[in-house]
Protein backbone atom coordinates (compact mmCIF):
# COMPACT_ATOMS: atom_id res chain seq x y z
CA UNK A 1 0.00 0.00 0.00
CA UNK A 2 1.36 3.37 -1.00
CA UNK A 3 1.44 6.29 1.41
CA UNK A 4 0.50 9.94 1.00
CA UNK A 5 2.80 12.93 1.15
CA UNK A 6 2.58 14.53 4.59
CA UNK A 7 1.98 18.04 3.24
CA UNK A 8 -0.91 16.80 1.06
CA UNK A 9 -2.45 14.89 3.96
CA UNK A 10 -2.23 17.89 6.31
CA UNK A 11 -3.96 20.01 3.67
CA UNK A 12 -6.64 17.34 3.01
CA UNK A 13 -7.25 16.92 6.77
CA UNK A 14 -7.76 20.70 7.00
CA UNK A 15 -4.96 21.45 9.44
CA UNK A 16 -3.69 24.09 6.99
CA UNK A 17 -5.54 26.20 4.45
CA UNK A 18 -3.11 25.62 1.58
CA UNK A 19 -0.57 22.99 0.66
CA UNK A 20 2.19 25.59 0.64
CA UNK A 21 1.37 26.52 4.27
CA UNK A 22 1.47 22.83 5.20
CA UNK A 23 4.81 22.46 3.42
CA UNK A 24 6.28 25.48 5.25
CA UNK A 25 5.09 24.12 8.60
CA UNK A 26 6.70 20.73 7.95
CA UNK A 27 9.94 22.35 6.78
CA UNK A 28 9.94 24.62 9.84
CA UNK A 29 9.72 21.69 12.24
CA UNK A 30 6.15 22.41 13.33
CA UNK A 31 5.04 18.90 12.34
CA UNK A 32 6.71 15.76 13.68
CA UNK A 33 6.07 12.18 12.63
CA UNK A 34 6.66 9.64 15.42
CA UNK A 35 8.52 12.38 17.40
CA UNK A 36 10.98 13.06 14.55
CA UNK A 37 11.21 15.93 12.10
CA UNK A 38 10.05 15.10 8.60
CA UNK A 39 10.33 16.48 5.11
CA UNK A 40 7.20 17.52 3.19
CA UNK A 41 7.67 14.61 0.80
CA UNK A 42 7.63 12.03 3.62
CA UNK A 43 5.20 9.22 2.90
CA UNK A 44 2.59 9.04 5.64
CA UNK A 45 1.09 5.67 6.61
CA UNK A 46 -2.01 4.71 8.59
CA UNK A 47 -1.57 4.51 12.41
CA UNK A 48 1.38 6.90 12.46
CA UNK A 49 1.39 9.57 15.18
CA UNK A 50 1.77 13.25 14.29
CA UNK A 51 2.45 16.22 16.53
CA UNK A 52 1.19 19.41 14.91
CA UNK A 53 2.08 22.77 16.45
CA UNK A 54 0.01 25.77 15.38
CA UNK A 55 0.58 28.92 17.39
CA UNK A 56 0.51 28.07 21.08
CA UNK A 57 -1.41 24.82 20.66
CA UNK A 58 0.02 21.39 19.96
CA UNK A 59 -2.17 18.57 18.74
CA UNK A 60 -1.21 14.90 18.79
CA UNK A 61 -3.17 12.92 16.22
CA UNK A 62 -3.14 9.36 14.92
CA UNK A 63 -3.63 8.92 11.18
CA UNK A 64 -6.74 6.78 10.55
CA UNK A 65 -7.13 7.21 6.77
CA UNK A 66 -5.16 8.62 3.85
CA UNK A 67 -6.39 11.17 1.35
CA UNK A 68 -4.78 13.45 -1.22
CA UNK A 69 -7.94 15.39 -2.01
CA UNK A 70 -9.45 18.06 0.17
CA UNK A 71 -13.09 17.39 0.94
CA UNK A 72 -15.74 18.63 3.32
CA UNK A 73 -14.84 19.18 6.97
CA UNK A 74 -16.88 16.16 8.07
CA UNK A 75 -14.86 13.94 5.77
CA UNK A 76 -11.57 15.53 6.88
CA UNK A 77 -12.30 14.70 10.53
CA UNK A 78 -12.48 11.01 9.67
CA UNK A 79 -8.86 11.07 8.48
CA UNK A 80 -7.44 11.37 12.01
CA UNK A 81 -8.15 10.82 15.68
CA UNK A 82 -6.81 13.17 18.33
CA UNK A 83 -5.40 11.51 21.45
CA UNK A 84 -7.12 11.99 24.81
CA UNK A 85 -4.00 13.56 26.36
CA UNK A 86 -3.85 16.09 23.54
CA UNK A 87 -7.50 17.07 23.98
CA UNK A 88 -7.10 17.43 27.75
CA UNK A 89 -3.93 19.53 27.41
CA UNK A 90 -5.52 21.76 24.76
CA UNK A 91 -8.61 22.35 26.93
CA UNK A 92 -6.51 23.22 30.00
CA UNK A 93 -4.49 25.73 27.95
CA UNK A 94 -7.71 27.24 26.61
CA UNK A 95 -9.19 27.68 30.08
CA UNK A 96 -5.99 29.20 31.47
CA UNK A 97 -5.88 31.70 28.55
CA UNK A 98 -9.51 32.64 29.27
CA UNK A 99 -8.70 33.22 32.93
CA UNK A 100 -5.67 35.36 32.06
CA UNK A 101 -7.74 37.44 29.65
CA UNK A 102 -10.27 38.03 32.43
CA UNK A 103 -7.46 39.25 34.68
CA UNK A 104 -7.25 36.15 36.85
CA UNK A 105 -3.86 34.57 37.42
CA UNK A 106 -2.88 31.66 39.58
CA UNK A 107 -0.49 32.88 42.28
CA UNK A 108 2.97 31.34 42.19
CA UNK A 109 3.24 31.07 45.95
CA UNK A 110 2.08 32.45 49.26
CA UNK A 111 1.22 36.16 49.39
CA UNK A 112 3.87 38.43 50.87
CA UNK A 113 3.18 41.21 53.37
CA UNK A 114 2.17 43.73 50.71
CA UNK A 115 -0.24 41.25 49.09
CA UNK A 116 -1.78 40.36 52.47
CA UNK A 117 -2.41 44.02 53.20
CA UNK A 118 -4.04 44.49 49.80
CA UNK A 119 -6.28 41.47 50.41
CA UNK A 120 -7.27 42.80 53.84
CA UNK A 121 -8.08 46.17 52.31
CA UNK A 122 -10.28 44.51 49.68
CA UNK A 123 -12.05 42.48 52.36
CA UNK A 124 -12.73 45.66 54.36
CA UNK A 125 -14.07 47.44 51.27
CA UNK A 126 -16.37 44.51 50.52
CA UNK A 127 -17.53 44.34 54.14
CA UNK A 128 -18.24 48.09 54.29
CA UNK A 129 -20.06 47.99 50.94
CA UNK A 130 -22.41 45.25 52.16
CA UNK A 131 -23.14 47.07 55.41
CA UNK A 132 -23.79 50.45 53.78
CA UNK A 133 -27.46 51.44 54.07
CA UNK A 134 -29.26 51.66 50.77
CA UNK A 135 -30.75 55.02 49.95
Amino acid sequence: MSGTRIDRWLWAARFFKTRSLAKKAVEGGKVQVENQRAKPSKELQINQTLQIRRGETTQTVVVRALSEQRGPAAQAQTLYEETAESIELRESHRSSRRMERAGLTVPSGRPDKKDRRALAQLRDLDKNWRQAPEE
